[in-house]
């Protein structure tokens, strides 16, 4: 029978616990959230809904065919301008997601016969771009830049070395400048996802690449998404013009896929305008994440040191994760909650959001909820 094997993988999958279902919330859900990523808490702020809403009266309801074609209008070369110069680079190139734009990245800057070095830890968009591309990669041990320099060091050619800023799990932070000595050694370039560290880290949120001084490099790429802190959707890569260009030519994600909205476009500029004024979100997101995990850790829970705005505490296994968010949300707390496969080392987690715009008393709410309701 077609398909039958879909049902021994689902038995396995509920044998298991990793059983994943949708849950659609509702437009204004009672629930304290530190499940979304929504950093600045600019998904819902006036300005940016109205940037949405004006874009989509000015260019309609989409972007009605490819960049190439079509779907690039003045609103969007516009946020390209905007985006480099606020994250200190030359060039940027919008795409309709952050996993399309990793994808781009990826595949279009490691051709066929070159390396790509790939930290454990990475998000799925980056494997995914690794398994795609036509390079030869070899996976490193998380955030060790002198196994990158061994792994670069027995490769003769092009090659490139590919990382998070700040992974998505454990919310730690790479170590880019060391990452980037490590690539300038042996000619490879250096890719960077930025999607944690774009509107919380750097100088009022101008990302990683920009705090660590590598931004604008020549050798470097940083990939982003507008979906998390500017609280839209979609993704650019950021770089060198001529990179950019090469990607415009090359990169079958930024080719054939359509083009991003124009109202998410719009949402985008409006949440990185307001970032400029109120460059002080980001300092209260990364203040928010450390008072999370100062609170959770002397309530005894295992809680890892935030390196931006990511607090992720750890579970027995992957049933008592479930039902630990479970119970938050009866209590009426929204956490994430991490599972194999989508943890590389195995261990499930509850992740939270720290929010630039929750209050104190959010805070200790939300902490004191989670220890009630844990294993």
């Amino acid at each position: 029978m077609a398909f039958g094997w879909i049902d021994e993988q689902a038995e396995l999958r509920a044998r298991a616990g990793l059983v994943r279902t949708l849950r659609p919330r509702p437009a204004d859900s009672p629930l304290l959230d530190l499940a979304s990523n929504d950093y600045l808490g600019l998904a819902r702020h006036p300005e940016v809904t109205e940037g949405a809403a004006r874009a989509a009266r000015d260019w309609g309801g989409g972007s009605t065919g490819s960049r190439l074609v079509t779907g690039t209008t003045e609103l969007h070369t516009e946020l390209e301008r905007e985006l480099a110069d606020f994250c200190g680079f030359e060039a940027a190139l919008v795409f309709s997601s952050g996993y399309a734009a990793n994808l781009a990245a990826v595949t279009a800057l490691a051709p066929h016969g070159s390396l790509i070095v790939s930290d454990a830890g990475n998000h799925a968009s980056l494997i995914d771009g690794c398994r795609l591309a036509r390079a030869t990669t070899q996976v490193v041990a998380h955030a060790e830049p002198d196994a990158v320099r061994k792994a670069l060091a027995g490769h003769e050619g092009t090659a490139i070395t590919v990382s998070d800023t700040v992974f998505s799990v454990d919310g730690d932070a790479a170590p880019l400048t060391a990452l980037a000595e490590a690539c300038r050694e042996h000619g490879a370039g250096l890719v960077v996802d930025d999607a944690h560290g774009l509107g919380v880290l750097g100088d009022g949120g101008r990302g990683a690449p920009h705090a660590a001084g590598i931004a604008g490099a020549g050798d470097v790429v940083a990939t982003v998404t507008l979906s998390k802190s500017l609280g839209s959707q979609g993704g650019a890569v950021l770089g060198p013009a001529r990179v950019v260009d090469h990607l415009v030519n090359a990169a079958r994600t930024f080719i054939f896929d359509t083009g991003l909205a124009p109202a998410a476009a719009g949402a985008a500029l409006s949440a990185l305008r307001l970032l400029r004024r109120e460059p002080e979100r980001a300092a209260r997101a990364r203040a928010v994440a450390g008072e999370l995990h100062e609170r959770l850790t002397a309530a005894g829970l295992e809680a890892v040191r935030p390196d931006a705005a990511v607090v992720s505490v750890r579970a027995p296994s992957p049933e008592d994760a479930v039902n630990w968010a479970a119970r938050c949300r009866v209590a009426g707390l929204a956490v994430g909650c991490f599972r194999p496969p989508s943890v590389p080392d195995g261990i499930s987690r509850l992740r939270l959001t720290a929010r630039a715009d929750l209050t104190g008393q959010q805070i200790e709410r939300a902490a004191r909820l989670i220890g009630e309701t844990r294993p």
